[in-house]
């Protein structure tokens, strides 16, 4: 423990890694754009600068704490220096503000208003680059990069994929995939981590709302709407609601106003996930298949482990994503002429997930060379569609999903967080469902803290060991350690961004640590509050399995080979 006198002010610390740790302790919101926690220090911005009591200035992201230290963080000097760094970001910055998707949303703009940069005194002396459209989720515009290396880190230290880097030098510096190839030529996988820590409009989600406006005001059309999990509870944030609270009987709702004539739950395909993917288990186990088994939920893992571990692609489940289910079921169910009506129906997914953007044109997530999955549109364009209309999402009152898709169970809303998809199997495998043996599951290991979790569960007279990752470079390192031996497993759940779906690429972009946890919390609590627990027990999966799925199983639930992109 020792002290750093702030701005006047003793403040004490114990193991914070830096003094600009310390500082935002004190209460005190130093600006920054390089700089994250989960990420390497890279102090490119100079924002966090300080002063101590000699006049000797320095990065406070880059200064490890010292006990007696001085500082002062609002000096005269400091003021100018900063508001100087910002006219020169802006400088070398487009600055179509007005119509960039991130206005409103940009740390830069925002940084530029609370320091009254009013005019910008420098021409721009870069060149215009073009804007790399090739991904099917998320859009590069170079022209306004900052250089602070946030996605270069995230995709390298978090993801372990290295789609980007730096290029060139000084004044020519930028970043871009090697070689300024078009991202969608690299081993990206979609996952848009990158855009979640770009601070600016460099990165942003491919936008489809206009097709599904479009749509939605076509009457020969059908627009049918899931929900996955994760989106319930992250749509309020932006409405004034509280933060992780679940919103779905909302979402129904204004889904319903803005014209959708059907809104299903992607927990009820959640809950046909586990029925299949938990049989695929025990047959693999028993039969003598490819173990570990790795699931398949996450389109972001599946093209990493195509990529980068090509060993490995007949150890993927061969069950469809949750999304992939109930898309290939609704599509199936209106083909029927009675329930078509004579219009045809397009498929429109709300996810927490830019790579579902990928995954619904991906090969194998076609039925018979039709597409399931028309539009994607994630957490964030919801909430862009939701202001379009002015409707009063938090006055609005909550309505259930429609059936016969809308009805999930508690094993399905858990989806949305790492861990939740092997809870969920272990729940189907294990008998009874009582509070005992639910919480007996919960605590087996599945929900204990790290973003890697090994544990041990007995079944059926052999143990069975079972590891949960989130984040792709934590994958990676797991599938490493399976390669050379080091480790065995069973079971292995990925998810490919770090604390699972909740956090994913396509959710609203702006969340710290209490954010965080309340989305899984707000998770968990929606279980709790669920009357169904287990799939196999759900009604509505029951009597589909009984009636309109018998004899269509593989066809609609399952891939025909693997396909990572």
């Amino acid at each position: 423990m020792g002290t750093i006198t702030i701005d006047g002010r003793k403040v004490e610390f114990t193991d914070e890694k830096n003094v600009l740790s310390i500082i935002r302790k004190a209460g005190i919101d130093i600006p920054t754009l390089c700089y994250h926690d989960e990420l390497s220090t890279f102090g490119a911005c100079r924002l966090c600068t300080v002063e101590d009591n000699r006049g000797r200035m320095f990065a406070s992201c880059s200064e490890e704490p010292r006990d007696g230290m001085e500082i002062f963080t609002n000096t005269g000097k400091l003021k100018k220096y900063r508001k100087m760094i910002i006219e020169l970001l802006l400088a070398a910055h487009c600055r179509d503000c007005t119509t960039c998707v991130k206005s409103g949303d940009c740390n830069l703009q925002a940084l530029a208003h609370r320091f009254g940069v009013t005019e910008v005194r420098f021409q721009n002396y870069r060149e215009e680059r073009p804007l790399d459209f090739s991904s099917p989720s998320i859009i590069r515009d170079p022209n306004k990069c900052i250089l602070c290396g946030n996605c270069v880190r995230v995709c390298s230290e978090l993801q372990g994929v290295g789609a980007l880097g730096f290029a060139h030098r000084g004044s020519e510096a930028m970043v871009m995939p090697a070689f300024d190839r078009e991202i969608a030529t690299t081993e990206c996988v979609n996952c848009g981590q990158c855009r979640v820590f770009c601070p600016t409009g460099a990165i942003s989600i491919k936008d489809d709302k206009d097709a599904v406006w479009d749509a939605l005001a076509d009457p020969n059309v059908r627009v049918v709407a899931q929900v996955a999990p994760a989106v319930r509870v992250a749509v309020g944030d932006a409405f004034g609601l509280p933060k992780g609270k679940s919103t779905m009987g909302k979402i129904v709702s204004v889904l319903h106003r803005m014209g959708f004539d059907e809104v299903y739950d992607t927990t009820f395909s959640a809950d046909l996930t586990i029925m299949e993917e938990a049989a695929e288990f025990v047959d693999r186990v028993k039969n003598g298949g490819k173990l570990p088994l790795l699931t398949s939920c996450c389109p972001a893992w599946v093209k990493f482990v195509g990529d980068q571990f090509p060993d490995f692609q007949e150890n993927v489940s061969t069950c469809r994503s949750p999304q992939g289910m109930l898309s290939a079921v609704v599509k199936e169910y209106f083909r029927d002429p009675e329930k078509s009506g004579g219009k045809k129906t397009i498929m429109v997914s709300f996810m927490p997930c830019t790579a579902k953007k990928m995954e619904a044109k991906r090969k194998n997530s076609y039925t018979e060379g039709e597409i399931d999955t028309d539009y994607v549109i994630t957490t964030t364009e919801l909430i862009q569609m939701i202001k379009t209309t002015g409707i009063d999402y938090a006055e609005l009152e909550s309505e259930s999903s429609d059936i016969p898709f809308g009805l999930g169970s508690g094993g399905g809303v858990i989806f949305g967080v790492t861990g939740g998809v092997t809870e969920a199997v272990i729940r189907r495998l294990v008998p009874g469902h009582d509070k005992a043996t639910l919480d007996g599951i919960a605590e087996c290991g599945v929900r204990q803290d790290g973003f890697i979790r090994e544990f041990t569960i007995p079944y059926n007279g052999m143990d069975v060991n079972i590891c949960v990752v989130s984040g792709l470079a934590n994958a990676k390192t797991v599938m490493e350690q399976v390669q050379s031996g080091e480790k065995n497993y069973h079971l292995i759940e990925v998810m490919a961004c770090r604390r699972g779906c909740v956090m994913g690429g396509g959710q609203p972009r702006l969340a710290n640590d209490k954010i965080k946890a309340a989305r899984t919390t707000g998770i968990y609590n929606a279980d709790n509050v669920s009357v169904i627990k287990k799939c196999d027990e759900n009604p509505m999966v029951i009597s589909l399995y009984e009636g309109f799925l018998k004899g269509k199983e593989h066809k609609l639930l399952h891939n025909e080979e693997f396909c990572s992109s």
